[in-house]
């Protein structure tokens, strides 16, 4: 059995209060190797619903790339001044084919057979088909991907890697950009990561946020 990690609640909060959404980064610094692979694998442990996972990742480190971005951003200086801007893009297309691919791999892991997962799969494909009839579909991929978004940005601030996500730009340019124009996938949001600059006077902004007892309802 796996055990449970070490890290205390001082160190969980420390960090997100340490956090916020970079407004200028220091161009100059990267992330290391080993801190992005860690980030990439804390994106593949993300859960989704059925374990479906119905998005595709897209670092982009490339500095032209980058710069056509920044023009798709509205100017934003984040997505050329950061180290990796990460893409998050959802599938256009959801349907039986990629439920029975991950079925398949379920029987992998599992070690079970694939009639073994007949009824799962049969609710699956129900689920996803009573989406697309209501037109909700693409909002189901989109909160999934949302989740990613905060594993993402929770996981970089416990290795000390800054982030601001972005929604504000052109998705239809950013797919041009990527050459995702007709394929699989379109763009959803972005999160620009690496390191603060120097003089960003937001880093020690305190953060506005709303009283914990207004939150919270304990029953």
């Amino acid at each position: 059995m796996l055990q449970a990690p070490a890290l205390s609640s001082e160190s969980l909060l420390s960090a997100l209060n340490w956090r916020y959404a970079v407004k200028r980064f220091d161009p100059a610094r990267k992330i290391a190797p080993e801190l992005w692979s860690a980030l990439e694998e804390s994106l593949v442990l993300t859960p989704s619903s059925y374990g479906l996972q119905p998005w595709h990742f897209i670092v982009v480190t490339d500095a032209e790339k980058k710069a056509a971005l920044r023009e798709a951003a509205y100017g934003q200086s984040q997505v050329s001044d950061c180290s990796h801007f990460l893409v998050f893009a959802v599938r256009r297309e959801f349907g039986a084919d990629y439920v029975e691919q991950h079925l398949a791999r379920a029987c992998e892991l599992l070690g079970v057979t694939r009639e073994s997962l007949a009824g799962f799969g049969k609710m699956l494909n129900g689920a996803i088909e009573g989406a697309r009839a209501s037109d909700s579909l693409h909002s189901w991929q989109s909160h999934q991907v949302y989740i990613a978004l905060g594993n993402f940005l929770t996981s970089a601030a416990l290795l000390g890697v800054d982030t601001c996500p972005l929604e504000g730009l052109s998705k239809d340019k950013v797919d041009e950009v990527l050459g995702l124009t007709g394929s699989g996938y379109r763009v959803q949001v972005c999160c620009a990561a690496g390191y603060r600059a120097a003089d960003d006077r937001y880093a020690e902004r305190p953060k506005l946020r709303l009283p914990k007892e207004t939150l919270f309802t304990h029953v």
